[in-house]
């Protein structure tokens, strides 16, 4: 799945500076499905706190994992998720998002986490062609 980009922001682009807001806001209505699983997950982290949050339910269909996984793998899309929202972004198999706070105290958590060791732990037969 590609970003439904603009002209505007094609031109910004090829001008060689990009608004990152701008940016942002074209993963926003390319991505709706992967935007609303990060902006979630950032709230629920809020709301209740702890060393991170995270979603253990499969996309509804094929489209909403491709949307996750262009978020996800793209450095430049993840990387402006994390700035716009202020946390760090984790994920393991095709659907498994995970918000950490900036706070280094996680470190250790988030560390498990993206660990071989933690990969492992996380799979499942059900989700082997996922």
């Amino acid at each position: 799945m590609s970003l439904d980009v603009s002209p505007a922001l094609l031109e910004q682009a090829e001008r060689g500076e990009v608004d990152e807001a701008e940016f942002v806001d074209c993963v926003r209505n390319s991505l709706p499905y992967a935007w609303e699983m990060v902006s979630s997950l950032v709230v629920q982290l809020k709301v209740e706190g702890g060393a991170f949050a995270d979603n253990r339910t499969p996309p509804p269909d094929e489209q909403a994992r491709g949307q996750l996984l262009r978020a996800l793998a793209s450095d430049a899309i993840r990387g402006a998720l994390q700035r716009h929202f202020g946390v760090r972004l984790a994920f393991q198999n095709c659907h498994r998002v995970a918000v950490f706070p900036l706070d280094p105290a996680v470190d250790d958590r988030l560390a498990r986490f993206t660990s071989i060791r933690g990969q492992l732990l996380n799979q499942s037969p059900e989700l082997r062609d996922c």
